[in-house]
This record gives structure tokens, C-alpha cells and sequence, in this order.
């Protein structure tokens, strides 16, 4: 995980020299929740022209540093490229904010060069269940699992969490990854960029034929990934910035101030060809 860790800092390095050392407009948190409060949250770092980059931090662990500054501008003006480099260290806020800034940094990338990845319907990254297959989920995505029943596949799905194991209706959850060894199609939350599980995550997929990694998270530019294996990434980009800041912060549903996509190997042009596009 070290590894594709610190590629992904070059490369946010190298895509920052190109777009002339994009700084950061503001981090933006959502509200604190009094009630029941979430392990983890997602946080939105904006660049100064307007892409947004999320991330998922560990709310325990982040609160003091990210809380430090209630107008959302603890990171104001930093270069995204200084920011982005913590995501290769070892403290779990930097780690976030620094997958933030890649993600900030990809978007901006894809931005400047006109190319725009293609909508997607949904959040299964082009993964298309079929009736008798075998499909495994790394994370447990509640709304997708009808789209699995409807299609007559069986699911099963790893997460970490020991209280939602066993047997479920139409689904199972496991702990052990290797009960994924058997899946024929796998989908995966880009959490396991964030938690040092992507390894373990693309061996328990070995015998996969096709690896999708999705959620609002992976916004990165999908190069190291697909030379790891990965098929398809599924992210979010936001189409409305001022509406979707407004939502977010306010702790109210953002969704519709953004666009799902999904980036396949197969015809997408590389990071080189971006690069070269910017204008």
C-alpha cells in the first residue's frame, strides 16, 4: 500500500506543476452530529477555481486538527500539492486530507483538459450482475444490494465490522476475504484507499474478471490502479460548486449537485495524454 501511495503523490505532484500549483480555497466539513455521531465523515477540500475533492476522516482522530477553524478554512491557501503529500505519511488526518487533495487535483486535471468521464446510472461501476453469478461487495453498500437481487446473483460481502456478519436475507456478510475468492465480479468502496486494505483487498479478488472501485472517494486519476488490475473507477464530480457547498456544509443532501462517472481502462486516454491537453 506504501507504494501506490507514494505514486499517487507524484503524480498529484506532477499534475499540480502542470496546472500551475493549484492552491486550496477552503476544507468543508459537515455539521457536528450531537446524536449518534458517525466513526467517520466525509470532508471536501475545494481549490481555489472550484473543484472539490472528497475524502473520507476518522472523526476522533481529525476533530482536533480539522475543528480548529469553524469558517471551513483550515487549509486556505495552501499549495494542494504540500497538502496531497500526507496522504504517503502516517497521520490519519493527513492521510485524508491528502487523498482529498489528489482527488481535488484529479478533477481540476480532467477539468482543464476538457475530458469528461462518462455519466454513470449507477454506483456499480459498470459492473453488470447476471443471474447465477457470484458477485462480491468490500464495504457494504446497502442501496446496491437490491440491484444484485434483481438480477438473481448471489452477494456476498466483506466488511470489517464484526456485528454485521452472518447470514442476511437474499446476501451474506463475511469478515474473512477470502470468501471472495469464488466471485466472479467484485465492487469495492475506495475506503480501502484510505485504510491500508487495498492490498488484501485486489488478493482476495484474484480469481475476479472484473474489479470495479466506487463511491463519491474516488476521484483520483485511475492510472496506478488499472496497472494494478482494476477495471473500472466510479466517482463523483460536482457539477454546481456553490450549491453543493452550501448543502454539504449545512448538513443537507448534496447528491444532486453532482454527477456519477465512471472511468474505464478499456479507451481511457492516461495520464500522459491528459497532461498534454491542458490548456
Amino acid at each position: 500500500m506504501s507504494e501506490i501511495k507514494d505514486t499517487y503523490v507524484a503524480l498529484a505532484e506532477r499534475i499540480a506543476a502542470r496546472l500551475g500549483s493549484p492552491r486550496v480555497r477552503a476544507l468543508h466539513l459537515p455539521p457536528r452530529r450531537e446524536a449518534a455521531p458517525k466513526d467517520a465523515e466525509f470532508c471536501a477540500l475545494e481549490l481555489e477555481d472550484g473543484s472539490i475533492g472528497f475524502s473520507y476522516v476518522l472523526v476522533d482522530a481529525a476533530d482536533p486538527l480539522l475543528r480548529g477553524r469553524p469558517d471551513g478554512a483550515a487549509c486556505a491557501g495552501m499549495e494542494a500539492a504540500a497538502l496531497a503529500r500526507g496522504y504517503a505519511g502516517e497521520d490519519p488526518a493527513a492521510i485524508a486530507l491528502g487523498f482529498a487533495a489528489i482527488n481535488a487535483l484529479s478533477q481540476q486535471l480532467f477539468c482543464r483538459a476538457h475530458w469528461t468521464p462518462a455519466a454513470a446510472g449507477d454506483s456499480l461501476g459498470e459492473i453488470e450482475p447476471r443471474s447465477g453469478e457470484h458477485i462480491g461487495m468490500i464495504g457494504f453498500f446497502p442501496p446496491l444490494i437490491p440491484r444484485v437481487n434483481a438480477a438473481r446473483a448471489q452477494l456476498t460481502v466483506l466488511e470489517l465490522r464484526p456485528e454485521l456478519a452472518g447470514e442476511h436475507k437474499k446476501f451474506r456478510v463475511t469478515l474473512d476475504p477470502d470468501d471472495l475468492a469464488s466471485c466472479e465480479k467484485v465492487v469495492s468502496t475506495c475506503t480501502v484507499m484510505l485504510n491500508d486494505t487495498l492490498d488484501a483487498m485486489l488478493a482476495a479478488c484474484r480469481n475476479a474478471r472484473q474489479l470495479a472501485i466506487v463511491g463519491p472517494t474516488a476521484g483520483c486519476i485511475p492510472d496506478p490502479l488499472f496497472a494494478l488490475g482494476v477495471d473500472t473507477v466510479g466517482g463523483r464530480r460536482v457539477l454546481d460548486t456553490a450549491g453543493f457547498r452550501d448543502a454539504f456544509c449545512k448538513g443537507e443532501r448534496w447528491g444532486t449537485f453532482t454527477c456519477k462517472y465512471v472511468i474505464a481502462r478499456q479507451g481511457y486516454p492516461g495520464i500522459d495524454w491528459l497532461l498534454e491537453r491542458v490548456g
